[in-house]
């Protein structure tokens, strides 16, 4: 018998088995965060190859952008305030209110405030946060379209005038579920609407305009009708050949290789970066067990096979890509958690007392101007003395 053919059920059966089945799916989307939460924890999907929790959701999951964007946030709200699965499994809180949620829940006012979202729908729980934490009013966006949808290349629905769902203060600026987690924040969207068509939709301050009204009139002999996708094509072209050059040192004309030899061993030779980031598809080579390798494009960082520490040389076959996440997840499998975790926090620690000490330099010439005596100021002993 097909499971999916309930004709047979009286209506009484099909209402109870109805109920029982939404029960049912309380209790596994409660469960799905719980194992979701603990596998972001640990960080099981750098081992399978994938550079973030998103990233594994979609690709190993099969879930869609949306529901792995909307899953991960509630199951990071729920690790820190585990009252939400209950509260999700016997359906006093949906997903939807777990997102809007989120942003507001602390230590101090969980409790209190996941009570008063209990059975609430989305938009009363919006309102419910209007009335504790009250913002600012914001204008409606209006925006001017140059011409007619063409017919038949009708927009997806939120995708014209405004995001379907406001995000908290900090992330406004995308549409809910769009980016990855620690990518909101991008207030472009970008839409296929034909093949090989995509449309751009964006909202730029003063300054970007300025630019892009200059860069069209610097280009009124090769475009002349100013058209934005040209001068943003252009534009475009000049970027990513800087990028590259600054990133692995592109060049149509390569210089016969020095023969000087820096004296630092992490310094990473010109021509080996070249043929390193043309060798590895410029994509990181970590590779699972399973055979999975690492689709991260962004945040790629020249990794030495064998740590430098422990003698690792900048040759093109000493050298590979690894994205930021495996860099690190790498380093750690090598050195222990606990050894990076201290050299993290070193950096963080250096970092903050270059900013002071660049600070104080930027005053100190206007309290000396103002008749202040000043001196330097004296970097901490590495012993402490």
């Amino acid at each position: 018998m097909n499971r999916y053919c309930l004709s047979h059920l009286s209506d009484p059966d099909l209402l109870r088995a109805l109920h029982a089945a939404v029960a049912r799916e309380r209790v596994t989307t409660a469960d799905l965060l719980a194992h979701l939460a603990e596998v972001d924890a640990r960080k099981l999907y750098l081992p399978a190859a994938h550079p973030s929790m998103y990233a594994y959701c979609v690709g190993e999951l099969h879930l869609s952008e949306d529901a792995a964007y909307k899953r991960i946030q509630a199951a990071r709200a729920a690790r820190q305030f585990p009252a939400i699965f209950p509260a999700v499994a016997e359906g006093r809180l949906r997903l939807s209110g777990v997102g809007l949620l989120a942003p507001y829940l602390t230590a101090e006012n969980a409790g209190d405030l996941l009570a008063a979202a209990a059975g609430k729908t989305k938009s009363e729980i919006e309102h419910l946060l209007a009335e504790r934490f009250p913002r600012s009013e914001m204008l409606a966006w209006v925006q001017s379209l140059g011409s007619p949808t063409p017919p038949g290349d009708q927009l997806s629905p939120g995708t014209v005038g405004s995001c379907q769902g406001e995000l908290a203060p900090g992330p406004v600026g995308s549409c809910d579920g769009e980016l990855a987690p620690g990518q909101v924040g991008t207030s472009a969207r970008v839409a296929p609407v034909a093949p090989e068509r995509y449309a751009l939709q964006l909202t730029v301050g003063k300054a970007t305009h300025d630019k892009l009204r200059y860069a069209q009139a610097l280009l009124g002999h090769q475009i002349p009708s100013g058209e934005v996708a040209e001068v943003l094509d252009r534009a475009l072209d000049a970027l990513i050949g800087q990028l590259e050059r600054r990133k692995f040192a592109a060049t149509s004309r390569p210089r016969p290789r020095s023969p000087h030899v820096s004296a630092n061993p992490r310094h990473v030779p010109a021509e080996v970066k070249r043929t390193v980031w043309e060798r590895d598809g410029g994509q990181c080579t970590f590779v699972s067990e399973d055979g999975h390798r690492c689709s991260a494009r962004s945040r790629l960082e020249f990794d030495h096979v064998d740590p430098v520490a422990r003698g690792g040389r900048a040759t093109v076959e000493g050298i590979r890509l690894r994205c930021r996440a495996h860099n690190q997840y790498g380093a750690e499998r090598t050195f222990g958690p606990g050894f990076m975790e201290q050299k993290r926090r070193q950096a963080r620690e250096a970092a903050v007392e270059r900013a002071k000490a660049e600070a104080a330099a930027e005053v100190i010439p206007w309290q000396r101007a103002l008749g202040f005596r000043t001196r330097p100021p004296v970097a901490p002993s590495p012993t402490g003395d």
